[in-house]
């Protein structure tokens, strides 16, 4: 479900990309098209999204290192200290090699992957020796819902709402080819290409994954259930990842620590990657005149070194882990990220259907577009009602087997100041939706900056577009140079290969 509705923002957003890259992202096209206070908002709400899930991607470091040296031995403190010192350091002096640092690691992730799902395969299929073949024997016993807060189909239509928050967080950052757009090479060619694929990347990172990992882990797994509740220092949550569990119960030695070594590489990548993206957002929002100027400055090698440290210090919020289970902060971080990412898809959503309001209203020919969203005006509006259902019903459970004012108050009314957990008896991983901060900005920017609503019929649908037509119509004066003599690109490379990196 969340699959789909990630492929339709994704589509929606590939609309706007091709018709305008824009080097400010899709909160440049909310600003133009919509409303600059949606633009102000949605600069920030993606800022705030980068700036916890740095801290989020250190908890999950701490995490895999307790695999081996538990928080009694060594305190968690100490691995994130260590993290947060180098990635400042290589955003700091490193950005020159940032992008083939992050590709090589990026290609390794897709290997990886692609080597755990055969590996799932063989797993369920008895390919592993001493196994028999397990097929979907687990749907059958125990099942393949385990039911929540109630029973029968109740408890199983909760317990797949429950996961809406993870699977959510597990999609976020789809949305930064929005961030990328502007340096891509050929765009009106790119990024048609790079949307459809994400339609495989979804089905086959995504779901195919999962629904192996349903076939070789039980949700009863003793080891699952003892790692996610842990009675002795030896247990921790990175042994709760189901691919472990599953090449654990395989019997399969030695592989389960070299999987850690990988994840733990990966979320090391992912933070670098994070804290980058955070400083960048930041330091647009100060060329837009979002956030005061110092920002917006770079050193000689183009850093933007006020931004980068500033964000960088909202990393400090990973040391809750010295004062409270990696566990639980990962919850707190995961429900604040998740919820940034909705409001970033709603904003996306919204600009999408104020642009093809404003090109109809302007009368474009949809003839000569490069890509149009398949699922169009109301494919937008569904998915716009989707995002705000389970934002709205994301803490749910409040309302089951009677009224948690407490949980209820931390959920949905209290705002982003209530991440640190103070007492600690009202806050659990109802943690704040952030909906009230997002909301604030916008009002508070049309009120400040008395802005109005950007009508169809006077939207900016074309300045910079030339600049961007005129770069298309070289690449296919090339592309027709090529074929005319018979250059080909490599077609072996680009259908193996070009498709998977």
């Amino acid at each position: 479900m969340i699959g789909f509705l990630v492929y339709v923002v994704m589509c929606s957003l590939g609309e706007m990309a091709t018709w305008l890259p824009s080097a400010g992202g899709f909160s440049t096209y909310a600003a133009r098209f919509c409303d600059p206070a949606l633009g102000f908002a949605t600069g920030y709400t993606y800022w705030f999204k980068y700036i916890i899930i740095t801290p989020n991607q250190l908890t999950a470091a701490a995490l895999v290192i307790q695999y081996w040296l538990p928080a009694s031995r060594v305190n968690p403190g100490v691995w994130i200290a260590i993290f947060l010192v180098i990635i400042v350091c290589i955003n700091y002096f490193g950005v020159r090699f940032f992008g083939e640092f992050e590709f090589y690691l990026s290609s390794a992730k897709v290997i990886i992957i692609l080597g755990l799902l055969i590996l799932m395969i063989c797993i369920t299929a008895g390919g592993v020796p001493g196994h028999d073949a397990v097929g979907f024997e687990y749907w059958k016993d125990p099942g393949a819902f385990k039911t929540f807060k109630a029973t029968g189909h109740a408890g199983r239509f909760l317990a797949i709402w429950s996961s809406m928050v993870t699977a959510v967080f597990a999609f976020l950052g789809t949305e930064l080819i929005g961030v990328t757009v502007g340096e891509a090479e050929n765009p009106r060619r790119n990024i048609p290409r790079a949307i459809k694929l994400t339609f495989w990347r979804i089905v086959v990172f995504y779901i195919f994954s999962v629904l192996l990992l349903g076939m070789c882990v039980p949700y009863n797994s003793p080891e699952l259930i003892a790692a996610n509740s842990p009675k002795d220092g030896n247990k921790s949550s990175a042994s709760a990842s189901p691919f472990v569990v599953a090449i654990n119960e395989a019997g399969i030695k030695k592989l389960p620590h070299i999987f850690n070594v990988c994840i733990l590489i990966f979320v090391f990548s992912a933070a670098n990657s994070d804290l980058y993206i955070a400083s960048r957002t930041l330091h647009g929002q100060a060329v837009k005149g979002y956030a005061p100027k110092f920002f917006a400055k770079t050193n000689k090698s183009g850093v933007p070194v006020a931004a980068l440290f500033f964000s960088a210090a909202f990393g400090c919020l990973a040391f809750m882990n010295v004062a409270s289970s990696a566990k639980v902060v990962f919850g707190y971080f995961v429900n604040l990220v998740s919820i940034f990412g909705l409001l970033t898809w709603v904003s996306i959503l919204v600009a999408h259907i104020y642009f093809v309001k404003a090109r109809r209203a302007q009368g474009v020919d949809e003839k000569t577009m490069r890509y149009k969203s398949p699922f169009g005006l109301w494919g937008s509006y569904c998915a716009l009602a989707f995002c705000c259902l389970v934002s709205l019903t994301k803490n749910f459970d409040v309302f089951i087997g009677g009224f948690d004012v407490k949980n209820f108050i931390t959920g949905y009314l209290v705002s982003i100041t209530r991440i640190i957990p103070f007492p600690r008896q009202t806050c659990t991983n109802n943690i704040s939706q952030g909906i009230p901060l997002y909301l604030m900005m916008i009002l508070g920017y049309k009120i400040v900056c008395k802005t109005k609503q950007v009508k169809p019929e006077e939207a900016d649908l074309w300045t910079g577009k030339a600049v961007v037509d005129a770069d298309e119509a070289e690449w296919l004066a090339k592309e027709a140079y090529d074929k005319a003599n018979g250059i080909r690109p490599n077609a072996i490379y680009r259908y193996t290969l070009g498709y998977l990196f």
